[in-house]
């Protein structure tokens, strides 16, 4: 099974759900630093669908400036436009495999999809 983590390696949820992954050796394991390569607003549409959630619910808010934009209660097409283009906004570490996606805090509803 192949999983895909947006990863931060700065962030200790992002890096707790890599070691999670990486322990498990019937995976393959793609790493995206998602700072540096992030997703389009179609993927993240898609990966938030797929997770169960609304791009809202996949909004970091801690450490940004996302309230003060309104991009709290924003339209989701709104929210995923602002994720593309600042994807510090993107809430990490996100999650796929073929069992679907998930936004993983905590780290353990990585095993969600394994």
């Amino acid at each position: 099974m192949k999983a895909t983590i947006w990863h931060n390696p700065k962030c200790g949820t992002s890096r707790k759900t890599l070691a999670i992954l990486e322990n498990l050796s019937r995976l393959e394991v793609e790493v995206i630093e998602y700072l540096k390569h992030p997703p389009t607003a179609d993927k993240l549409r898609q990966l938030y669908r797929d997770a169960g959630i609304t791009p809202n619910e996949g909004l970091r808010t801690r450490g940004t400036d996302a309230q003060e934009r309104g991009l709290v209660d924003a339209p989701a097409e709104d929210v995923l436009a602002a994720m593309a283009a600042e994807p510090s906004l993107i809430e990490r570490p996100l999650v796929e495999t073929e069992k679907g996606a998930r936004l993983c805090r905590p780290q353990e509803r990585v095993l969600e999809i394994l």
